[in-house]
């Protein structure tokens, strides 16, 4: 499993346009289920501290305790398709074939620095195909600091090991299948604009979790074998959702102004007395 501490050794001098266009693009597939944290990024830099933390490792510890995120890491050759440089596939040493797109900064990254015939280290945002349940890929970024920082005077980068194929899976379990080791993740995209209403991806994984994992969200360390994303472990960090709680309600009478008004009485079934008639014969004398 990948180290995630970052080194403690002095900020390496770095080219930051090559830096900035090896940084993966503001997350389309990730997000924070609270309005205070902003929109979470792989590469956010904030501090000096930060940004040496987050140029000593392509995925980043989680900005918050329920942040929405599914991203990893995949060593491969980016073949383009004959029509457009942004669409091809990733082909990984053993021969696997992941259909796959190029997003934002990445396409410069592409043209002027990186050798095609070559693999490289991508960051990649990935996505389950609804007609086949297939897997796709955005590449964001690559983590490749030796090629990418070649004005650092010392002519060395210091990072921290990362794992190829790891993948940082966390979001809320909608289905999961004990026989066929199947579970569905639903992860929740923060909306890019204020006002838009959140929207939401499903991704498939391979797997077991705990014995009633349904609507509670998980943080997975999952790795990709072959073109399946499978579960290597996990913690469940309880409901994704809080449950509501449902109030008896109070029948409280209604008031207008100073006047309390009444429900109206239900009427009786049992009968009303009929008044007595007066007597109508003259007193005796």
């Amino acid at each position: 499993m990948m180290s995630m501490n970052p080194a403690e050794n002095k900020t390496p001098k770095i080219n930051l346009d090559r830096e900035k266009a090896s940084r993966p693009e503001p997350p389309s597939n990730q997000g924070s289920e609270e309005k205070t944290p902003p929109l979470s990024s792989p590469h956010q830099p904030t501090t000096e501290a930060t940004e040496h933390k987050e140029r000593t490792q392509p995925i980043p510890p989680p900005s918050h305790p329920r942040q929405y995120r599914a991203i990893g890491l995949i060593q491969a050759q980016y073949e383009r398709s004959e029509e457009q440089l942004t669409q091809g596939h990733l082909i990984t040493a053993d021969g696997t074939k992941i259909e796959a797109v190029v997003l934002g900064r990445v396409i410069s990254l592409v043209k002027n620095h990186l050798d095609m015939d070559k693999q490289h280290l991508w960051v990649v945002y990935p996505r389950t195909k609804t007609e086949n349940d297939g897997l796709h890929v955005q590449i964001v970024g690559v983590w490749e600091p030796e090629t990418l920082s070649k004005d650092d005077e010392s002519g060395q980068t210091e990072t921290t090991p990362v794992e190829a194929g790891y993948f940082s899976i966390r979001g809320e379990v909608i289905f999961f299948n004990v026989a066929e080791k199947s579970i569905v993740i639903k992860i929740k995209q923060f909306p890019r604009k204020e006002g838009d209403k959140p929207k939401f991806f499903k991704l498939k994984l391979q797997g077991v979790l705990g014995e009633r994992p349904l609507k509670r969200f998980y943080d997975l360390n999952v790795h990709l074998e072959g073109e399946t994303l499978v579960v290597q472990d996990g913690t469940d960090l309880g409901f994704a959702q809080k449950k509501p709680r449902f109030k008896t309600k109070s029948k409280k009478p209604n008031i207008k102004g100073n006047k309390r008004i009444l429900p109206p009485r239900k009427p009786s079934s049992a009968p009303r007395p009929k008044p007595s008639k007066p007597s109508l014969k003259k007193p005796s004398k």
